[in-house]
């Protein structure tokens, strides 16, 4: 769901699929359905090339070098929330990595953004003491990446998510100096990876990506007639955000579970 709440009110929602993948496990992942590969052609795929530095890296390594620029311990296990290649296309409007300890406590989060002019930008966050609650985790971050032409730069984002478990769910809330601006939720429920599930997956939202394209440039018109002004594009900023004061605070520790 993706609501905008002012200057003037707008809301829409699709059906979409994601997934949860290991990125210590992935030769296993490719190993689950003939009809899933991990970095090669399939009905339904993953490709490290897709993410992060977007040019076929090891996405693990990535991960490993950001907490390092951060100065954070290297975490034992990453996971990867996001959507699939379908049909050899895909695009993520936002893609969550979960890092956690050798206990399996999560220690950080890097919420990685793309646009539709082929930019994508990396905010880095630790999980601070306070973060976790009964609810999920909740996090905020200044705006730093330019994703709609009809939204302003001067934004701060307010993250909250609940799972991963039997259950997800990823709340944005855009908010400027006189309150919220805008409401993005999305929630997923967790099946295997099966060759019918994919297939009832590509049944679901064929051309999903093709979808969520198309759906943010008819949103987009569909806001341009009501009468919002656009909003020039900056220079783009560098690739990857570091929270402001870098080892200044300890990092939490805690389990995140589903809430509410």
């Amino acid at each position: 769901m993706h609501a905008r709440l002012k200057p003037v009110g707008h809301r829409f929602s699709y059906f979409v699929s994601s997934i949860l993948i290991d990125l210590d496990r992935l030769a296993q992942a490719g190993s689950k359905s003939r009809l899933f590969s991990v970095n090669r052609a399939n009905l339904v795929s993953f490709n490290e090339r897709h993410h992060g530095p977007r040019d076929g890296s090891p996405l693990r390594q990535w991960v490993d070098t950001l907490m390092e620029n951060a100065g954070f311990a290297r975490p034992q296990q990453v996971s990867l929330l996001c959507y699939p290649t379908v049909l050899g296309y895909t695009f993520n409007p936002l893609s969550v990595y979960f890092c956690r300890d050798e206990d399996g406590e999560l220690t950080a989060l890097i919420y990685q953004v793309h646009n539709t002019f082929g930019e994508t930008h990396s905010y880095v966050e630790p999980v601070r003491p306070g973060d976790l609650g009964p609810a999920g985790i909740r996090q905020s971050r200044a705006k730093g990446f330019y994703v709609s032409p009809f939204m302003e730069m001067e934004m701060t984002y307010h993250f909250r998510i609940s799972g991963p478990g039997e259950t997800v769910g990823l709340r944005i809330l855009e908010t400027d100096s006189s309150g919220p601006v805008l409401s993005a939720c999305f929630f997923g429920r967790h099946e295997a990876l099966t060759s019918g599930t994919l297939l009832a997956v590509v049944l679901k939202t064929a051309g999903i990506t093709w979808k969520t394209i198309a759906g943010i440039h008819y949103e987009a018109l569909r806001l341009w007639l009501k009468g919002l002004k656009l909003v020039d594009r900056p220079p783009a900023p560098a690739p990857v955000s570091y929270p402001e004061q870098r080892k200044a605070e300890p990092v939490g520790k805690g389990r995140l579970v589903a809430g509410e």
